[in-house]
């Protein structure tokens, strides 16, 4: 027999078309099964986690079956409560697939601690942007007689001097006490 006849014969006819046949009844199995294990079209909205506590948003991530995905932070927020949401990925009111992890980040206990730089027998004028780089405030500014004028001879915090290289929270407000360029009369 050859190429020609066989390839027109109502037998490799016939197989060509359950084939075809058998391929479309897959697809269409296949697509079904798809559309029903992947909840086509089924979404659940990200509900708004942000300053709610780790306890209240297990139970609203679990009642969503939604998962969550801790991550800390170092960026402290006094805007909201210790241990709480500060950070949400995906936002809030996002539409998501069932299991779907959300990304959450915690604000910290409080803000993290930054070493003093030495900045004795600098002059003010260098030190204040080096300690607001840094996130301190500067406090108060005094005077004492000291020969370098507008040198830093010291670094208070509430009253108490602190020495360089001493830890302290961000934000935490920093006295300097100045030499005024007239020598002590010692």
């Amino acid at each position: 027999m050859s190429i020609i006849k066989f390839l027109t014969s109502k037998v490799f006819l016939r197989q060509i078309a359950l084939a075809i046949v058998a391929i479309i009844v897959l697809s269409f199995v296949v697509l079904k099964w798809l559309k029903y294990s992947t909840n086509h079209g089924d979404f659940v909205e990200v509900p708004t986690l942000k300053g709610k506590t780790l306890d209240v948003v297990q139970i609203e991530l679990g009642d969503r079956d939604l998962q969550m995905m801790v991550q800390d932070s170092a960026n402290y927020n006094p805007n909201y409560p210790k241990y709480s949401i500060i950070e949400q990925q995906p936002e809030a009111g996002s539409l998501v697939k069932e299991n779907r992890k959300i990304y959450l980040t915690i604000n910290p206990s409080g803000y993290r601690k930054v070493e003093i730089p030495n900045i004795i027998r600098r002059t003010i004028r260098q030190a204040k942007p080096t300690l607001e780089a840094l996130g301190f405030v500067v406090g108060n500014i005094t005077f004492v007689n000291d020969i370098g004028e507008n040198e830093i001879i010291a670094i208070k915090h509430k009253g108490q001097t602190i020495k360089p290289g001493s830890l302290l929270q961000k934000t935490t407000k920093i006295d300097l006490v100045l030499g005024n360029g007239k020598r002590s009369s010692n």
